[in-house]
């Protein structure tokens, strides 16, 4: 009986130290500590909207986050006169929904798009001036062959290189 004794209270003692030592290292022992530690999301962590409006301490608009007519996502910038600087955003649905960054004027037209276009989603960089195309450059989306054209004012098109 005695020895039973001893056996369970050196058990017993072996099973704490064991115990304290995994509590101690339970973090790299432990690979779903950090799961089950995440937050769970609940619908007032995520704020629905068709449009957010971030505006300047006199409430003149600066930036916009909205969704187009035609069903594309964009984020538009503002400047102190109101007029659309700057868009970052998708293409509707019917474009492929491609990015793009837009770079307006003071008169805001594009003066300048980079865009991703065709099935390879090529690069393609479009310069304009009055709202009329310039220069395009890019990837040919049918071989991915760099390509550079030009527009003269009359709206005659001349290649530098490649095919557009």
């Amino acid at each position: 009986m005695r020895n039973s004794y001893l056996v369970g209270v050196f058990s017993g003692f072996l099973g704490g130290l064991m115990g304290a030592y995994v509590l101690g290292h339970l973090e790299r022992i432990n690979t779903w500590a950090p799961l089950a530690a995440a937050p769970v999301t609940t619908e007032r962590d995520v704020i629905s909207a068709r449009r957010i409006r971030l505006i300047d301490a006199s409430g003149r608009a600066r930036a916009e986050l909205a969704m187009s007519p035609d069903g594309g996502p964009g984020i538009f910038f503002y400047d102190t006169n109101g007029r659309n600087r700057l868009v970052l955003g998708l293409y509707p649905p019917a474009e492929s929904e491609y990015p793009f960054v837009v770079l307006n004027d003071t008169q805001q037209q594009a003066a300048g798009i980079l865009r991703l276009y065709g099935g390879r989603e090529t690069p393609v960089v479009v310069l304009k001036s009055k709202g009329r195309d310039r220069s395009v450059y890019g990837l040919n989306p049918n071989s991915t062959e760099p390509f550079l054209v030009n527009y003269s004012n009359d709206g005659k098109k001349t290649s530098a290189f490649g095919n557009f």
